[in-house]
């Protein structure tokens, strides 16, 4: 945005917005008539934009316009969507007669000057996680998105997922007893030296950097950005989000107060953020760790135990498995759940909010708080000490 347009879009979105009613959990296939399809376009068309894009085609939407700063991105983008037009400037593809909504895929350091001029132009937005590459990014976007009139989903899916919804009734109903410890991880054998070579294609080296530190063109940090501190939190925030959003949903729990983490790289070589670390986090009345190996596929894929005094429950890709107290030697489940994380849920919810302008499942009040916890780890990891968050999920001592 232009400075002017900047300081009187922020002027407006000062007055306090009116509260809207939330939007049902699973609302049905494509909220669109048959011959209403709303047009979107797609603003970095890595290969979760691209992945997205797809799933937005199949519930009849249409894709207009696609935007990346590498050019093969974009080619690969504007092949699966026959008459969108292409931009390296997403401004340009903003200012696009008769887009309804955007879906941005970028960067974390890209996140908030998108949804920023994406509500300037008055577009519905579909915003991966996780929301904000800080905790300052995450105020200033919750505080903008707050005083307008548009529909912001964060992409969250686990919000919009039955099997979520179904362990959440099940400690509610008191399968668990009381839960004193939580615990999160994931494993991938996927860690190794990251690549520097010459990337094939043109990129626009200016525009990927943003508002990030100058410096010259390094293919590995296009490549790689998530796993670099000028662009985004690394694996802490990007699955930390995903995990911690589940657990403070689960727990009906504040984001926590404190934490402290270790970690090194251990194979990923070239990289910044850790590949292998280990995080623990205080609440008011439990505890949570929350460990990273991504030089290991045993357990392959995430995974989070509640442990309570009642029972266990044991939550992964998969669905999930609550086990009596004490727990048996054969470790019979008392309830078993099959279920899944279908990002389709999660987009049926948001274009029906598009149609009804209710709040969708994951607004970024939501996905604030879910990002703060990863932050502050990430905080305590980076300077070495037990890193603690006041109340305003700001405020770090």
């Amino acid at each position: 945005m232009q400075d002017s347009n900047r300081r009187d879009f922020f002027k407006r979105v000062g007055v306090p917005a009116a509260t809207l009613a939330v939007a049902p959990l699973f609302v049905p296939r494509s909220a669109f008539g048959a011959n209403d399809r709303p047009a979107y376009g797609v603003i970095a068309t890595g290969g979760r934009g691209r992945y997205l894009n797809k799933k937005f085609i199949k519930t009849g939407c249409q894709p207009v316009a696609m935007c990346d700063v590498y050019e093969p991105n974009l080619q690969a983008a504007l092949a699966d969507s026959p008459g969108a037009k292409g931009y390296v400037d997403y401004h340009e593809l903003l200012a696009q007669p008769g887009v309804d909504f955007v879906v941005l895929a970028g960067p974390d350091h890209h996140h908030m000057p998108m949804l920023f001029a994406s509500l300037e132009a008055k577009k519905d937005i579909y915003a991966e996680k996780p929301l904000s590459r800080t905790l300052q990014e995450s105020d200033q976007m919750r505080r903008v998105v707050a005083n307008t009139k548009q529909i912001v989903q964060v992409g969250h899916q686990r919000r919009s997922s039955l099997m979520i919804h179904k362990a959440e009734e099940a400690i509610e109903e008191g399968m668990l007893g009381r839960v004193a410890l939580v615990k999160a991880q994931w494993h991938w054998n996927i860690a190794r030296e990251l690549d520097n070579s010459a990337l094939p294609g043109k990129i626009d080296w200016d525009r990927f950097l943003g508002s990030a530190p100058k410096r010259p063109v390094e293919p590995r940090r296009y490549r790689a950005w998530r796993h670099f501190w000028d662009y985004a939190g690394g694996n802490m925030t990007d699955q930390g989000g995903h995990l911690m959003d589940t657990v403070l949903r689960l727990m009906k729990s504040a984001p926590p107060k404190a934490a402290v983490c270790q970690g090194y790289i251990a194979k990923s070589l070239g990289q910044e953020g850790p590949d292998v670390f280990m995080a623990s986090f205080e609440f008011d009345n439990f505890l949570a760790t929350w460990s990273l190996d991504y030089c290991s596929s045993y357990e392959n894929g995430w995974s989070i135990t509640f442990l309570g005094d009642a029972g266990t429950m044991i939550l992964n890709e998969e669905g999930f498995e609550v086990f009596g107290e004490p727990a048996n030697e054969k470790k019979e489940a008392v309830m078993t759940y099959k279920g899944g994380i279908p990002v389709e849920s999660h987009i049926d919810n948001f274009l029906d909010c598009v149609k009804t302008r209710k709040q969708p499942n994951c607004t970024v009040e939501i996905a604030q708080r879910a990002v703060a916890g990863p932050h502050l780890a990430n905080i305590a990891y980076r300077e070495g000490r037990k890193a603690r968050l006041a109340a305003d999920l700001l405020t770090i001592s």
